[in-house]
């Protein structure tokens, strides 16, 4: 877990996922997002498939990662659809995929079915892609958090995230701390939701997380190379 007053601007953008995933976000709008993360060396950018080639294209010869979304925003596709999309995001360049739990599964106390989704797409991704499992906390109980972050763990993913940021609730303090609880050091967690300023980042992290998804990261760093994107 890493100490707030330890994290300076350059840290705290280096574990940025900068986010755009709305259905009306236009190419243009993804090769600005991609010119900001260069700057800002963002850990990487999450887009929506469609965009990934693209978003691949504008960060070539860059640090930056393309991260792309599976199975969402509501985690309801056949597992084969969520291999199939894996497949072809990894394809087009994707390099970390967060993909959204079958969430009625596990609400239904189903987690063998929900493990095996899970794995599918681990399995599909190889070591050509990370996996960051989306649990869509604010819809589950203490438990059932528990449940599905150990689900993660079994089936081999890299990250457990929070949030789709569609849902009724993103990231909270109180979930990153479970999540951490209860996977220990073995996965990194994505706090992801409606983090809009650079204190929430900060205390997130503080709580445990190691990644923060957000569509304002440009507005939680501070470098002296700070410049605006016409």
């Amino acid at each position: 877990m890493i100490e707030q007053e330890s994290l300076s601007g350059t840290l705290l953008a280096s574990q940025i996922d900068s986010t755009l995933l709305s259905a009306t976000a236009t190419p243009p709008e993804i090769v600005r997002l991609c010119r900001e993360a260069r700057t800002y060396e963002f850990a990487s950018v999450c887009v929506n498939p469609v965009y990934v080639a693209l978003a691949a294209e504008n960060l070539g010869g860059s640090p930056v990662k393309v991260c792309t979304v599976i199975g969402f925003p509501l985690g309801a596709n056949k597992t084969e659809v969520k291999v199939a999309e894996a497949l072809r995001a990894i394809a087009d360049g994707a390099q970390e995929l967060d993909m959204v739990i079958a969430l009625g599964y596990l609400k239904a106390n189903d987690v063998l079915r929900v493990e095996a989704d899970i794995r599918a797409v681990v399995e599909a991704a190889g070591d050509q892609a990370q996996v960051k499992v989306i649990l869509e906390t604010a819809e589950l109980t203490d438990s059932e958090i528990r449940a599905g972050a150990l689900a993660a763990l079994r089936a081999g993913a890299q990250f457990v995230k929070t949030s789709t940021g569609f849902g009724k609730g993103g990231a909270t303090l109180a979930a990153v701390r479970i999540l951490r609880e209860t996977v220990g050091d073995a996965l990194g967690i994505k706090a992801a939701g409606g983090i809009r300023t650079r204190q929430e980042a900060l205390d997130l992290l503080a709580a445990g997380a190691t990644r923060i998804g957000t569509s304002a990261g440009a507005t939680l760093v501070i470098l002296e190379r700070a410049q605006s994107f016409a």
